[in-house]
């Protein structure tokens, strides 16, 4: 069930969060948290489409919804490569029941202790530019109202998207797209290092440069830049 109190207390952040220093992928990451608490799914994912035919993880709630997404990159088949494709919501689908619709994605995700997901396009007037998607540990269900409430916070996304590059032409949020995606993948090497070096989770790296970003007012790209740079240097 869609909590309303969580709903509302996440309409009231995004107004607080889209201002002259809105840092992207901060607010795409903490989507997908907001997205899990309000749904009550277990993880959820992003991916962007950087490209025609070229698919990217961009966040996750956990470390569940990353691998979801890749596990679906990799193999090319999955809820939200259909999503991207048709440009249609995936909703209710009973991953027992789909192994021949995604033979290999399907498997995998109850090996993970998944039975369900949807998946919601994000998209700028008749292009598809990513999904976001839900993903549940017991066989969920929504209701047509649920699913436009899902709908909304893919939607509000993609406005934000366009809001922080401030485009009129979808040719162009394309290109836009792929300075986003480069700072996801420095974002992602700085979590994994800093983990490796301070003996922590992933997801407690993140929460560390994500804590170090928003005290200092700064992207989360550029504290990833200065982790990376630390660690490299001599004698750490």
């Amino acid at each position: 069930m869609i909590s309303v109190s969580d709903l509302s207390e996440f309409f009231v952040e995004v107004a607080d969060t889209l201002v002259d220093d809105f840092d992207l992928l901060d607010f795409l990451d903490n989507l997908t948290h907001r997205a899990a608490v309000v749904s009550g799914a277990s993880a959820v994912g992003l991916v962007l489409s950087d490209r025609p035919g070229r698919v990217r993880f961009m966040a996750a709630s956990n470390e569940s919804g990353k691998m979801l997404e890749l596990l679906q990159i990799q193999n090319e088949q999955g809820p939200c490569l259909d999503c991207l494709t048709t440009g249609e919501p995936v909703v209710n689908a009973d991953l027992a029941h789909a192994s021949d619709r995604w033979p290999t994605f399907a498997p995998h995700a109850i090996r993970a202790g998944f039975q369900s997901v949807h998946a919601f396009p994000m998209r700028l007037r008749t292009q598809v530019v990513g999904a976001l998607n839900l993903f549940g540990s017991q066989d969920s269900r929504f209701q047509p109202d649920e699913i436009r409430v899902v709908q909304a916070l893919a939607d509000v996304a993609t406005i934000a998207m366009l809001q922080e590059r401030n485009l009129a032409r979808a040719e162009t949020l394309t290109e836009q797209l792929q300075g986003a995606l480069n700072s996801r993948v420095v974002i992602e090497q700085a979590k994994g290092a800093l983990a490796a070096a301070d003996r922590i989770t992933t997801e407690e790296a993140f929460e560390l440069m994500r804590s170090r970003a928003r005290s200092g007012r700064r992207r989360l790209v550029d504290v990833a830049h200065d982790v990376l740079a630390m660690l490299e240097k001599p004698g750490r």
